[in-house]
Formats: C-alpha cells, structure tokens, sequence
C-alpha cells in the first residue's frame, strides 16, 4: 500500500512536535534533558497515527540517550498502512543545548522492509546527488572519488565543496582533501542535513562523506532514494570510529553480535538500494535552531511557529510547511 499524502502529512507533524518540545531546552545546556523531550513528543504523535509502524533503526545507544528503540512498535497495529520507521529525534543535540544553528527533528518512513535494519552504530557514509549518481564509491582512494566527482560534475576539483564531521576521525581525510584544494565544509554535529544539501542541485554541497550515525545513514538514504541522489555505507565498529581501548572493544563485540543477529555484515559496501529498497519513501524534517533551508522554533504574540520539510518519492516532491501553534 503506497504512503498517502494524507499519511505523509500526519508523519511530518511527528518531527514538528519533537522540534517543538526539544526547542524549550535550547540553550539550556542539557542535552540528554532535550532528546528526552523530543522522544516522548514524537512516541506520543506516532502512536495517534492509524498506521502501523516498526522502528528499524533508532538513535540512543550511542550517546546512551532516550529513544525509540529498535523494534519499537507504534501507531495502531491493526491498521491496514504498515510502514518501516528510521528516527532521529534530534540530529544536533549539542547544537540544541547551545543554541545552534541546524538542529533538526528527522524521521523517513517506507513499507514495511524496505529500510534496512541495523543496529546503533556508527556508519562510513559517502553521500552525493542526481548529477554524480553512480561516479563514487567507497571502495575508491578518496583521491580517485574527487577525480570521478569531478569529472561527474564538470567542475574542478579546487571547486568542489565536501561537507565533513569535525571530528578528531576526519582529521587524516580533512587534511588530504584540503591537500587537493577541495573547499571542506566542516559539521560540528548532525549529518543529515549535510546530506540532504549534498542532494539537492541548488546547494553549493557536492559530497557529503565521513563516519557518523547509523541512523542518520538510513535517513539520508531515504532523502537520495526519494529525489533521486546516490549513497553508499559501511558499517563501522566503536573502535575504528573512537579508537581502541577496553571499553570501546567490549562496545565493538556487542556490536558485531548484534549485527549478526540483525543479518548484516560490519565493513560491507551497502548499496542505496540496500539500504532503501523502494521510490515509496518519505523524509520529514522540522528544525529547531535555524538552517539554511528552514526558519527554527520562533516565538510571537500568539504562540510558536515552525518550519517543515517533507520529501515525498512517489512523485519526486519537496514541500516546506510553515505553521503557526497557537497558544
């Protein structure tokens, strides 16, 4: 059964409640206190939903945080919509606890297995749109990706701008791009919205790449899928992404247990069409700090506004919906 407007619109007020509760702790150097907020916001409007969903994949064991957990069931379960859920109530958390630009409240939908199921971990990811589709890959020297990206894009390679997480990982890879004259874009945190830029032709982000969230992963998935980018990934233990040491190898193990569990492979080359099996894909993100493509959280006389961004991929669609909240 294909994802109705009528239910892709009721999913996207799911971001927009999570956004609006996480942005009453904004500021406030809490950042645990605010996934907190934005989790339950986001259970409570997805199980007033009539559709039946699974979370996939959730975010939370990473930063030992709240979450809606992977296996999660939610909405009606004797509905006849049945979808797969991947959720990041809070892509930038310490950019919430700071007051930040780019906190986003993130969720993507499909049919139930067309996302694929993958435990909290980090992700290789290497992100890029329409017009380089098929040009990379991770199995490629870094230098031979900004070559074919390159050439993809008909631009040179000084000209290219790479977004990255800042992050003491990345530091080798920053300084071999910086190395070849490529403009790097540096995220302090939260690499969704890094991805989706890097997919839409307007923005000035032809790649998105570095090692992040596995969730997050499945989310940007799900944004290539829907408008017709390209992604790959790999998944990566705790201690190739935060280094060795006892706490990290006990991390890892468990881990790699899980990932057996789950029937996925850790260092395995995923493919888009691994990852999201299925054009029937939905991506819904409210932000709740200011980005480049929507307005935050914002007070007025009368209550709140916010700003949501829905990608449907029946139809190729993007949507900003902008919404005044009453007090």
């Amino acid at each position: 059964m294909q994802i109705s407007d009528e239910l892709a619109y009721a999913i996207a007020s799911v971001t927009e409640v999570a956004a609006l509760a996480a942005h009453d702790w904004v500021g406030k150097q809490d950042k645990h206190a605010a996934d907190k907020a934005a989790v339950e916001a986001m259970r409570n409007r997805l199980n007033a939903i009539d559709f039946h969903g699974q979370v996939v994949i959730g975010e939370g064991e990473i930063d030992e945080a709240p979450m809606l957990y992977i296996g999660e069931q939610v909405g009606n379960p004797s509905a006849k919509q049945k979808l797969d859920i991947a959720v990041d109530p809070i892509d930038g958390t310490r950019m919430v606890a700071c007051n930040e630009h780019n906190a986003i409240a993130v969720l993507a939908a499909a049919p139930t297995g067309a996302l694929l199921q993958a435990p909290d971990m980090y992700m290789e990811k290497l992100v890029v749109g329409k017009e380089a589709k098929g040009a990379v890959h991770l199995a490629n020297p870094l230098e031979k990706n900004l070559e074919n990206l390159s050439s993809a894009l008909n631009k040179p390679i000084a000209d290219l701008s790479i977004a990255i997480l800042d992050k003491p990982r990345h530091q080798h890879i920053m300084q071999t791009l910086r190395h070849f004259g490529v403009n790097v874009v540096t995220i302090p945190d939260g690499d969704v919205l890094a991805s989706l830029l890097a997919i839409l032709p307007e923005q000035p982000i032809d790649m998105m790449y570095g090692t992040g969230g596995a969730p997050e992963g499945i989310i940007s998935a799900a944004i290539a899928r829907a408008l017709g980018g390209d992604m790959q990934a790999r998944l990566v233990t705790r201690t190739l992404a935060k280094g060795d040491s006892p706490e990290n190898r006990l991390l890892a193990e468990q881990e790699a247990l899980r990932c057996q569990q789950m029937g996925v492979a850790i260092g395995e080359i995923l493919t888009l069409e691994t990852m999201v099996s299925t054009d029937d894909v939905m991506f819904a993100a409210t932000a709740i700090t200011p980005t480049v493509l929507m307005s935050g959280i914002a007070y007025n006389a009368n209550g709140r506004t916010s700003s949501t961004l829905l990608i449907n991929g029946n139809n190729r669609s993007l949507k900003i919906i902008n919404n005044r909240h009453f007090n």
